[in-house]
């Protein structure tokens, strides 16, 4: 097969070239699963293509090309009007597609027009929307499963309130740098704070030392996303224009916490309708272990879903886990003796540690396997 042909195990087409690729090379779609491809200027290889048993995703097309491939078996899902977001998506979202429009004010762009939709539709029991947000989830994992295969992924957890210009949070900048040119996967829940900061240090880790200095003096500008999300997501986006190309690195946001932005540093953005999906997501794809900075009831929580799977071992051999600040998780959030407790005589006893300060991090991730 080409090399632009479709190139999963399951037989999904995801894009303009790998639909090209595939009917040139096979002469069939029959069986394959082509998701959120603009298909209009393609009603010749669609009418003389065999689609017996293809599944269509949101592409669009032309109706002499629908009814084809309806009559030779295929199952067609066309493309939902109306919508600030693609539900049948195949890859995930990136900082400048979320942000379009942001010169006009956070509220035009893509990213609060989906919130304000989600507000919207939540609790009004309409079963097409719920079943719109769904399919646009599943489709999102997918993107992100696919995404990560093969990659060390190792996770950042903190509090979203750690304001930009403060030591805490050139410190988790630091760290995202730190374990990105150590040739991890930096992932976070894409907001901001902490999980901003390390998102940060994963795009400055291509660049010298003083990328991340000058950067972090030109956010400290605009320290939070309150009052102005508008000028907090330009501060980010006036340094990835001065420095585009940065490294790569993921946030997994939520709309269900929509009143907080997602990061602009993230290279590649999961962001979820369905919080659980969400949370349960990210900590699953942490493989080589989770860092956790001090944070509030969200960290918290963070901790322990990922504690449960490494006590009962559900996703095989437990991953590390590195509490940072040894005052934050034993005085005023006493996690820190409920999760030893909690390991003790068990195999995850030898895969939990806490740490004072967040450079020994690192070294605290290797030292337990990650």
């Amino acid at each position: 097969m080409p090399a632009h042909a479709a190139h999963h195990d399951d037989r999904e087409i995801e894009t303009l070239e790998e639909f090209d690729a595939t009917v040139s090379a096979r002469g069939t779609l029959a069986g394959y699963r082509v998701q959120a491809v603009d298909l209009t200027d393609r009603t010749r290889e669609l009418l003389s293509t065999d689609t017996a048993g293809a599944v269509f995703l949101g592409c669009a097309m032309r109706e002499d090309a629908a009814a084809k491939i309806r009559t030779d078996g295929a199952l067609v899902f066309p493309p939902v009007p109306g919508l600030p977001f693609d539900p049948y998506r195949g890859a995930l979202y990136a900082p400048d597609e979320l942000f379009a429009s942001l010169s006009d004010g956070y509220e035009a762009t893509p990213d609060a027009r989906a919130y304000a939709w989600f507000q919207r539709t939540k609790a009004d029991g309409d079963i097409h929307a719920s079943m719109l947000r769904a399919v646009h989830d599943d489709s999102v994992s997918d993107a992100l499963d696919e995404l990560l295969a093969g990659a060390r992924v190792v996770g950042v957890m903190g509090g979203h309130a750690m304001a930009r210009g403060t030591e805490e949070y050139a410190g988790a900048a630091r760290l995202g740098q730190e374990l990105a040119r150590a040739g991890f996967t930096v992932a976070t829940g894409g907001g901001p704070g902490a999980m901003e900061a390390a998102n940060l240090g994963a795009y400055a880790a291509p660049f010298e030392a003083e990328m991340l200095t000058e950067s972090l003096e030109l956010l400290a500008k605009a320290p939070h996303f309150t009052p102005s999300i508008t000028q907090w997501a330009t501060a980010a986006f006036e340094i990835r224009s001065r420095r585009p190309r940065g490294g790569r690195s993921v946030g997994i946001p939520t709309w269900f916490y929509g009143h907080e932005p997602p990061n602009a540093f993230a290279s590649h953005i999961a962001k979820y309708f369905a919080n659980a999906t969400r949370e349960d997501g990210l900590l699953a794809r942490c493989n080589a272990g989770v860092v956790f900075l001090p944070g509030a009831a969200g960290t918290v929580q963070e901790i322990f879903d990922n504690a449960t799977p490494n006590y009962y071992e559900s996703r095989g051999e437990p991953t590390p886990m590195v509490l940072v600040n040894r005052a934050h998780w034993t005085e005023r959030l006493p996690a820190w003796p409920l999760l030893k407790s909690l390991a003790r005589e068990r195999s995850m006893e030898a895969r939990i540690a806490l740490v004072d300060r967040i450079e020994e991090a690192p070294e605290a991730l290797k030292r337990l396997g990650g």
